[in-house]
């Protein structure tokens, strides 16, 4: 069984002008996956339409924190943008490949 922490923490690294990795480390929930979606929004905005999400320290990811992901990639193409999963834990890809996400976007 699974720990749900409600606990969330992004780290936003600018390796390259046109990327930007935001690595998640916690559980993408109900409770969390607004700050998600909000966070990397905001780097959208502010013109970094490259994106990354690193989830290797993802504990936990719901519908919730698909919907976010979605919602970010969305975002990330309305931009002239992309978004990329990098080191997705085996539970969650999972979840990508049963709901046929990981065909839209790059693991």
């Amino acid at each position: 069984m699974t720990d749900v922490t409600h606990t969330l923490h992004l780290t936003v690294q600018h390796p390259r002008p046109d990327l930007v990795i935001v690595t998640v480390a916690g559980d993408v929930d109900v409770h969390t996956a607004p700050s998600l979606r909000s966070g990397a929004l905001e780097i959208i905005q502010h013109g970094h339409s490259g994106l990354a999400l690193d989830l290797a320290q993802v504990g936990f990811c719901d519908s919730a924190g698909l919907s976010a992901i979605i919602g970010i990639w969305h975002a990330a193409q309305e931009a002239s943008g992309s978004l990329s999963l990098a080191a997705v834990p085996d539970r969650l890809m999972r979840m990508l490949t049963l709901t046929g996400i990981d065909t839209l976007l790059p693991v």
